[in-house]
């Protein structure tokens, strides 16, 4: 989804931070884990391979990969991305390491477009809708057997009606979009933004 501190580096350069606050916490998914094995959980994604081909290809394309870039949080969504601010694991809906390498795929992929799309305006619907298409699409979020822990037993055309729902619940969160013209645009930028694979067409 795209929108004092105490930190510690990491050998890939980029800065991990638990982020304080004097506002009281959302309620915490059920087990979710510490927020110590939180931060340890988004250091070690930092090796993940597809979180660091996202990185290395961010670099190649200039964009900057500033050292404050991912930050532990508390809030009510499992994550988020926003431009010039970078990267939030919402540690009180992580549970497992995958769900937290995949929240920073998924929000590498917007950090990603944020920087090479000329003029992105995450206020506007459709620049938004494409960039959740994409990351839907592009980090796994949509995998049979994630659509199966979630309740969604579909197996013929589950990954795109996934990516359809998953960006809608995203565009639609977006204060400048109705459900409507979140819609809209999801169906205005569907077969471009969805067989845009950028930067994984340069995978080797």
């Amino acid at each position: 989804m795209a929108e004092g501190h105490a930190g510690a580096g990491d050998a890939s350069g980029v800065r991990v931070e638990a982020e304080s606050s004097s506002e009281p916490p959302p309620a915490s998914s059920r087990g979710a884990m510490s927020r110590e094995d939180c931060v340890e959980g988004i250091r070690s994604a930092l090796k993940h391979p597809t979180v660091r081909f996202l990185r290395e290809q961010m670099e190649k394309a200039g964009c900057q990969v500033w050292p404050r870039l991912i930050r532990a949080a508390t809030c009510s969504t499992a994550g988020g991305y926003a431009s010039g601010e970078g990267i939030k694991v919402c540690c009180n809906h992580m549970t497992l390491q995958d769900e937290i390498n995949q929240v920073i795929i998924h929000e590498l992929v917007h950090a990603y477009d944020d920087c090479v799309t000329k003029n992105m305006d995450w206020k506007n619907c459709a620049h938004h809708a494409c960039s959740e298409i994409r990351a839907n699409h592009l980090s796994g979020d949509c995998h049979y057997k994630r659509e199966l822990l979630r309740g969604f037993m579909k197996i013929r055309g589950h990954e795109q009606d996934c990516v359809k729902r998953r960006a809608l619940m995203s565009v639609r969160n977006n204060p400048y979009c109705s459900e409507a013209a979140a819609k809209d645009a999801i169906e205005a930028v569907w077969n471009i933004c969805y067989n845009d694979t950028r930067p994984f067409d340069r995978a080797p």
